[in-house]
């Protein structure tokens, strides 16, 4: 097991965050490099904006972009940085968060699942996704939820790992939709009970 942490995002951590951006990594699986530079340029100009959503669970937020560009409202969620304890202040792993509705509703059509991940890419196949998942599951309980649902892509084999090693038994294959280009997905769903 490796000595994976989630750790509040905070701008003591920021360094280890933006040099993983710089580096072209991103916490948006889908947008990638764009949503990289956006984030960067956020985080120039209004950091102070970014840390206020960190721990959202009244949705205060900015608008959440979707890849085809639309902006749909933000719904109430966290998140929190992946650390590699083994390697002190140069830890930075990745992201994960979490998202929910109100009294348990079903999550709107635009948003894929409860929980979503990225590691960076040169802290891969070393446990910190499969631990950082294992370690949000409390968080997912603490918000009420009896179940959290995971998407993933059918060609992503390490995702469907992580997602069995905790628990996650695969529910449907699926379209994701429109704003998503209609690209098929897996949805993978974890009992918290």
């Amino acid at each position: 097991m490796t000595g994976t942490l989630l750790r509040v995002p905070t701008p003591a951590l920021l360094p280890g965050c933006r040099a993983a951006l710089e580096r072209g990594w991103s916490a948006d699986n889908v947008r990638g490099a764009v949503a990289a530079q956006e984030m960067l340029q956020r985080l120039d100009s209004d950091p102070a904006s970014f840390f206020m959503t960190v721990d959202d669970p009244q949705a205060l937020g900015p608008p959440v972009k979707l890849p085809d560009g639309t902006q749909r409202a933000r719904i109430p969620g966290l998140q929190r940085w992946i650390w590699d304890a083994d390697d002190g202040p140069d830890g930075f792993a990745g992201s994960i968060g979490l998202r929910w509705m109100a009294a348990g509703a079903p999550l709107p059509p635009h948003v894929l699942g409860h929980i979503g991940y990225a590691v960076v890419p040169w802290k891969r196949q070393q446990g910190h996704a499969t631990r950082a998942l294992a370690l949000l599951l409390p968080l997912a309980r603490q918000q009420g939820l009896s179940a959290v649902e995971i998407t993933t892509d059918p060609d992503n084999d390490a995702s469907q790992k992580v997602i069995t090693a905790n628990g996650g038994v695969l529910v449907e294959p699926f379209n994701k939709g429109e704003a998503y280009g209609n690209k098929p997905g897996l949805r993978y769903r974890i009992d918290l009970a």
